[in-house]
């Protein structure tokens, strides 16, 4: 390995907002995190499940396909 090049390797804490502390090699030496495993809603399993099927329906009513414009103007012309 070259000499000089490396960064400096520290044992540290890691934080969670929490309150949740781990302790690991990085070469920062504390550092503060806003969510860690034990309070992710993915971990904890308080995960909020997402209404896709209605999201698909608008989808489809917004972009769904249209009728040619040939076929509009004979449907909606009374004559």
């Amino acid at each position: 390995m070259k000499q000089g090049i490396h960064p400096e390797y520290y044992e540290s804490t890691v934080r969670c907002a929490c309150g949740a502390e781990v302790t690991t090699k990085t070469t920062v030496k504390d550092m503060h995190v806003e969510i860690c495993s034990q309070c992710h809603p993915f971990f904890t399993g308080k995960q909020k499940l997402l209404d896709t099927a209605g999201r698909i329906e608008k989808f489809n009513r917004k972009y769904g396909k249209a009728k040619p414009a040939a076929e509009q103007t004979e449907t909606t012309s009374p004559q």
